[in-house]
């Protein structure tokens, strides 16, 4: 029977597992609440900057050659003309893109080997809980937490494919104004760097989205290569396909308290959700919970008297992602309100605008950086 849990986490996706993995290393008592095993394939992969890189190669949960594969070209399209290349300064890449039940994989075998991790059905009481359920969060809304959210007018369509030409580690992306409004097609590379299997994320109005679901997988794949102008040959869809509605949100409170007096703290999705055009989303999750564990060590050099759940902490950790976040979500946001304006002057300036940034080597170096974290 569990007694004294330090720290429960509810959610045990990518980031509830990590943070699960870092708290144990500190020698606090976790309880990971597990979810029911996922019945459909996971077609997603996510890119993840140096920093990720850092923090699971730390946990020893970084995937094999074949499932990160290195960026080193990133090219993207604007919807008139414009175009900026982004080129890796070092051989080890722009950013990485991870099959994500690779890395899922990576991360349930590492907490099965953790004694310090207890994996339950359900919630127990703690000093402190973690939500990290996710963006449809149930602990969230039954906490009254109001979670504020922008709803763009385009749904993400995702699957993976094939390409007759290899990718040679780059990743591509477009953006293009249709009949219905924006649409943003991103081509990331998978399968190692000599590979030519892709991943796809393309945001697509509503009716649009629906409409490609619907195509047999040969027309699927044929609206592809129309799409992407041919760059990656012919392409062949190799999986199901997964749709979702694209929205910017964030909950008005991270921290509180639970009618006991106990502490809880929200994390990844279940706080924040961002387009995926810039490919932060696991990023932002996965500085959460590395700036929550963090947090909690300092405590043990100057404040071991405190509780892991004392609100001194929690503030603390909520005022330090807020900060580090808005800068994020004002870029995404703007970018993708950017190319969604359909005055055909807006349309000119912003190419204008990508054109002269591919120019400016000094700029686009500082932006690099700042991508590759």
């Amino acid at each position: 029977m569990v007694q004294k849990l330090d720290i429960c986490i509810r959610g045990d996706g990518m980031v509830g597992r990590t943070l699960a993995l870092l708290l144990a290393r500190q020698k606090l008592r976790v309880g990971l609440v597990t979810s029911a095993s996922k019945k459909t394939q996971d077609v997603r992969a996510y890119s993840l900057n140096s920093a990720s890189r850092g923090l699971l190669s730390e946990l020893r949960c970084w995937p094999d050659a074949l499932h990160a594969t290195p960026v080193q070209h990133m090219r993207v399209w604007g919807d008139d003309g414009g175009f900026a290349h982004f080129e890796s300064p070092t051989p080890d890449g722009l950013t990485w893109i991870v099959d994500v039940p690779a890395l899922e994989a990576q991360l349930a075998e590492a907490v099965r080997y953790q004694a310090e991790i207890t994996l339950l059905p359900n919630p127990a009481p703690a000093a402190l809980t973690v939500v990290c359920e996710g963006r449809a969060s149930a602990t969230r809304a039954e906490l009254g937490v109001n979670f504020d959210v922008l709803p763009y007018q385009q749904h993400a369509v995702a699957a993976r494919l094939r390409c007759s030409t290899p990718h040679r580690q780059q990743a591509l992306q477009w953006f293009h104004h249709g009949a219905q409004g924006l649409e943003i097609l991103a081509l990331l590379p998978l399968g190692g760097a000599l590979g030519n299997s892709a991943s796809l994320v393309w945001s697509l109005p509503p009716e649009r989205a629906k409409d490609m679901l619907a195509l047999s997988a040969d027309a699927f794949g044929i609206a592809l290569e129309h799409a992407s102008h041919g760059v990656l040959g012919h392409i062949e869809l190799t999986s199901e396909r997964a749709m979702w509605p694209l929205q910017l949100a964030c909950a008005d409170r991270w921290t509180g308290n639970f009618a006991d007096g106990s502490a809880w703290v929200l994390a990844g999705d279940a706080a924040h959700n961002i387009h995926p055009l810039a490919g932060l989303g696991l990023n932002l999750g996965l500085a959460d919970v590395a700036e929550l564990a963090n947090v909690l060590k300092a405590r043990e050099a100057k404040d071991y008297w405190r509780s892991v759940g004392d609100r001194f902490f929690m503030r603390r950790y909520e005022r330090a992602r807020k900060a580090d976040m808005v800068p994020t979500w004002l870029a995404c946001d703007g970018l993708q309100r950017l190319f969604a304006h359909p005055n055909s002057g807006v349309q000119a300036v912003r190419n204008w605008g990508m054109n002269g940034f591919n120019n400016l080597t000094s700029v686009k170096a500082w932006a690099m950086q700042q991508a590759m974290g």
